[in-house]
């Protein structure tokens, strides 16, 4: 007889697996069946693009996005932030649902009254619907950080909407 071996990951990092399973299962099956223009996703990710960077370094890539097809009205849209050393985004609020995903540096967030974390490499966070992100920050005044952004909003939505 064999000895079989199945993966288990520590607790604290399966529902981060099972989310970035599901996440690019989701990603193929949309890209196999929803062909994009660049333009068209250059127009809906336009209104997040403008950002108020607070410097040359920081800014935000569009990756991709997509109806979906099982939810009619409904768009997810991908994108990457970069922020160079020290660099931040202003208080904002997003349409509909935002999740991140660090994958370089730390990234220093506040949601509401909620208090100010800091999230490194793999680590991630979400954001409902509404949320007020009152922080949103590179945590080092040296290095440069990223993340991916995922939203899932209305379609036309303006994604991100700064604060006074």
């Amino acid at each position: 007889m064999f000895a079989t071996t199945i993966f288990s990951p520590p607790a604290d990092a399966r529902p981060l697996l099972f989310a970035g399973i599901a996440g690019l299962a989701c990603a193929v099956a949309i890209a196999r069946t929803l062909p994009l223009a660049s333009d068209a996703i250059s127009r809906a990710i336009e209104p997040l693009c403008a950002t108020a960077a607070s410097s040359p370094l920081d800014k935000v890539e569009p990756i991709g996005s997509y109806a979906l097809p099982n939810v009619p009205g409904k768009r997810v849209t991908i994108v990457r932030v970069f922020y160079g050393p020290g660099g931040f985004t202003r208080p904002h609020r997003h349409a509909g649902s935002v999740t991140a995903y660090i994958t370089k540096g730390e990234i220093r967030s506040q949601l509401g009254g909620g208090p100010v974390e800091t999230f490194t490499v793999g680590q991630s966070f979400f954001e409902p619907p509404g949320s007020t992100h009152l922080v949103s920050a590179n945590a080092s005044s040296a290095e440069p950080a990223e993340l991916i952004a995922v939203f899932v909003a209305d379609e036309g939505a303006q994604l991100t909407t700064f604060l006074d």
